[in-house]
């Protein structure tokens, strides 16, 4: 690609991007993966995909999606909508896997000694994830890195939809609690005494 076509598809906006890989123009559609590639694999590492599982993953979401971007109509962004394909096609092989099938019996372990905050009183959400169990991690990961709603969760993880809000308020006090800063906690209580 000529350094000029590459600037002119690095000035569009994905709805523009999407506009022109809908006829068929592949520059435009391999910008839109250039942009959001990166934001697309975290998703994917964030929900459990290995590294290499998440690249996998990741190139069939934006095969997928190129082969039926003529459903993107813009009404929201593009990359909550490829976040949206990667993960069904996580989950797609999760499934395969018989993996989803252990979920209930991980969700209920907790994840003990994971939960005091590191030395320097920092810590990245990859590594809060860590303390969520598998069905946790899958459903706040989905409605809240892939934006979908808890209904669409449920469908999706063939889950009844009070399991999946279970499994995503448990999650969200858990990670509240490991990215809370230290002393955090009494003060609130403190407060509410």
């Amino acid at each position: 690609m000529s350094g000029a076509t590459q600037l002119r598809y690095a000035s569009l906006h994905d709805v523009e991007l999407a506009t022109l890989s809908a006829t068929g123009e592949r520059r435009a559609f391999g910008e839109l993966v250039r942009r959001h590639g990166s934001a697309v694999r975290g998703l994917l590492r964030r929900m459990g995909a290995a590294h290499a599982e998440a690249d996998d993953t990741a190139q069939d979401a934006f095969l997928a999606a190129f082969e039926s971007i003529t459903e993107f109509r813009g009404e929201g962004t593009f990359a909550g909508w490829v976040k949206r394909i990667a993960a069904r096609q996580y989950l797609k092989r999760l499934q395969r896997e018989r993996r989803l099938a252990n979920l209930a019996v991980e969700a209920e372990e907790l994840a003990e000694g994971a939960h005091s905050p590191d030395a320097a009183g920092r810590i990245d959400l990859d590594e809060a994830m860590k303390c969520l169990g598998a069905a946790e991690r899958l459903c706040v990961t989905m409605c809240y890195g892939a934006g979908l709603s808890h209904v669409e969760a449920a469908d999706a993880l063939n889950l009844p939809l009070g399991t999946v809000k279970s499994h995503v308020k448990r999650g969200l006090e858990k990670l509240r609690t490991r990215l809370a800063p230290e002393g955090a906690e009494l003060e609130g209580r403190r407060g509410n005494g």
